[in-house]
């Protein structure tokens, strides 16, 4: 048998370990080095917007809730979930997310564009009881989020902490943080001009439909109802997205 000049690496675990040590070195720095010289490797799409407080504490429901382990927020860009859920996911949607909320498996719909496709009568029903809107759902009910009178004492906190990570939250925003939560929750209409400036194409009413209160089932609502409806695809060409 002859060997070529490979055999040396061939019969030699370690040298053959430090040769594939070496070429996935070169290789990692390849692809790693260039991104140190971009300002960023998310491209900032127009209409995206840090969460309104009210829409943050929904986020915080959903995550603490579990909803991710169901529920992807990541459309791929192929056919059939382009043509079911909507145009694909774009970085820039999940920029102000801590953490993302991708997922990793799909036992419901993606939620990614789920913002306006149902009424807030729906969403209330659906939380509450799933399957009396989706039969086939094996979706848990929820009903205790109708209950539960939210807790945002700590609001204005969470916008601090969100803006130490990164997330571009004003002063301003964090001073008027509660008053905001309360307006978007139909609570404080004096201020709504004001909100809106701060937070452009907020929704603002009692999303759980009970005016007496602001429940956490009025902030996931909130949050639900926002998701994917910043950005204008219709805006969108074969050039891409329109950038700022």
């Amino acid at each position: 048998m002859s060997w070529g000049k490979h055999d040396i690496l061939e019969r030699s675990p370690m040298l053959m370990f430090i040769g594939i040590l070496i070429v996935v070195s070169i290789g990692g720095l390849i692809e790693i080095t260039p991104l140190f010289w971009l300002r960023s490797t998310i491209e900032k799409v127009e209409g995206m917007r840090p969460y309104a407080p009210l829409e943050l504490a929904g986020r915080n429901i959903y995550v603490r809730e579990g909803c991710y382990l169901c529920h992807s927020q990541m459309i791929r860009s192929l056919k059939d979930e382009v043509e079911r859920y909507g145009h694909y996911s774009l970085a820039a949607e999940s920029m102000y997310d801590h953490p993302f909320q991708w997922g990793s498996k799909r036992t419901g719909p993606d939620v990614a564009r789920v913002g306006g496709k149902y009424s807030d009568e729906w969403h209330r029903a659906h939380m509450i009881d799933p399957r009396s809107v989706v039969p086939e759902s094996v979706m848990p009910g929820y009903p205790f989020l109708a209950q539960r009178k939210l807790n945002y004492k700590d609001i204005e906190a969470q916008l601090k902490t969100s803006a130490i990570v990164g997330v571009p939250y004003t002063d301003e925003m964090v001073e008027n943080a509660k008053v905001d939560l309360e307006t978007q929750a139909g609570k404080n209409t004096a201020d709504l001009e004001a909100f809106l400036a701060r937070y452009p194409k907020a929704q603002a009413r009692t999303f759980d439909g009970n005016p007496n209160e602001i429940t956490e089932l009025d902030a996931l609502i909130a949050y639900l109802q926002m998701l994917g409806t910043l950005v204008d695809f219709a805006s969108f060409d074969e050039s891409g997205p329109n950038l700022r």
